[in-house]
């Protein structure tokens, strides 16, 4: 095979240390193989550096290990050679022996011949924003978890809140929980503290909180609620450092918003996993590919053997779905009617792939032209098919058993 890079490298990172393979081929002689061990320390990360720029190696090649690889791809990015982080799935070694040598050399050869392809890794500001958007989706999700325990201590106390009132962390919810961990037993009194439109609700309410609510119930509620609040605030620290890092991006962020059923939350998660600029992805198809929100594909003999989605960014897979499970239910947009065409012949779990893949399509598209979204309309695809809108609902008709005849509007 053709030798794309004579003198390269190849990397096995772990926690402590890094193997790495020098590789050095040249025209009429034998391949030469070096391998050495490196500390994780940043001190000899940067000797590993002059190491390798000592040796004119012309590309370094590592697999990205949990968060590892961090400490190496950062302090060699800026180096006069070409490093690429890639996916241990593209890089798997041959079966047989499996040692940290025997994967830094397999790299290494594998980078010689031009076999691997690079992992995108976004710029500083982006890495930064992304760190954010990642530790805000998990306290996120820890705060719903503490909301989870709480609705069990309740539910164990006999307590139905949980059935009148939509959200048990709001505020009626919060006055009324409160009081019953400062003693407060009468069911009466406890639903008299709710407000606005919760009040219409008293009746149900003073039934849902007469329990069997001890002091051992309102310890633990207490405990859940400071964690409930603790929670709160850091999401609302780190909502205020994303919009200072967000400022670079902020007409990107708007455009995004454009779009029905996306909130900021959803555009900044957006922002922050694809790099707010699309000249790494030449085409849709490549985002929604690298998402995981299309296809596999597999096919031998003439016959497709798996069409499951690939795994892709779980970061943004994640917020995709909680857009596209929005859109699902808030009609009289252009990408509700999609899922709701769709849902009907193929389920609702390859329709909301399907929505995410059009969101993903559509915030390609406008982030590529600077361009505002054009809502279609719900009857877009009406409009654009009349004759198979037509059939459709003669179909369905024809099912219930009914012989119909239509006439155009305006005809004698």
């Amino acid at each position: 095979m053709e030798v794309l890079h004579p003198r390269c490298a190849g990397m096995d990172v772990s926690k402590s240390d890094v193997k790495v393979c020098v590789r050095l081929a040249s025209p009429g002689r034998k391949t030469v193989q070096n391998t050495t061990t490196w500390s994780s320390m940043s001190g000899d990360i940067l000797r590993l550096r002059d190491y390798l720029i000592a040796e004119q190696v012309t590309c370094v090649v590592m697999e990205a290990t949990g968060d590892y690889w961090k400490p190496f791809y950062y302090l060699l990015e800026d180096a006069p050679f070409e490093v690429m982080l890639v996916n241990a799935h593209d890089a798997k070694n041959l079966p047989g022996r499996k040692t940290d040598v025997s994967d830094a050399a397999w790299l290494a050869q594998l980078a010689a011949h031009g076999l691997l392809r690079a992992s995108f890794v976004p710029p500083e500001p982006i890495r930064r924003l992304r760190d954010l958007t990642r530790t805000r989706t998990a306290i996120t999700r820890e705060r719903s978890r503490e909301i989870q325990r709480l609705e069990k201590v309740l539910e164990d106390a006999g307590i139905k809140l949980s059935v009148v009132v939509s959200d048990i962390n709001g505020v009626s919810s919060r006055f009324m929980l409160q009081a019953l961990v400062n003693g407060e037993r009468d069911p009466a009194t406890l639903a008299e503290l709710s407000v606005k439109q919760l009040r219409r609700k008293i009746p149900v309410l003073t039934q849902a909180l007469q329990g069997r609510f001890t002091d051992h119930h309102a310890f633990l509620v207490e405990l859940h609620l400071d964690f409930i609040t603790e929670h709160t605030t850091r999401i609302e620290a780190l909502t205020e450092r994303i919009e200072k890092v967000m400022a670079p991006f902020q007409a990107k962020r708007d455009l995004i918003c454009t779009i029905p059923g996306i909130s900021t939350t959803t555009a900044d998660v957006l922002i922050a996993e694809t790099g707010a600029e699309m000249a790494q992805f030449p085409t849709p198809g490549h985002l929604a590919s690298w998402a995981g929100v299309c296809p596999g594909q597999h096919q031998s003999a003439g016959r497709v053997k798996n069409v499951k989605t690939r795994p892709g960014n779980r970061h943004l897979k994640g917020a995709l779905g909680a857009a596209a499970l929005s859109i699902a239910s808030h009609k009289g947009t252009f990408l509700n009617a999609k899922y709701r065409r769709l849902v009907r012949s193929r389920g609702k779990p390859k329709a909301i792939v399907a929505l995410e893949h059009s969101l993903l399509t559509v915030v390609w598209t406008m982030l590529t032209d600077n361009a505002v979204y054009d809502e279609p309309g719900a009857d877009y695809h009406q409009k654009r098919h009349p004759e198979r809108t037509k059939n459709r609902a003669l179909n369905e008709l024809h099912q219930l058993g009914y012989n119909v005849t239509i006439t155009p509007h305006g005809a004698a």
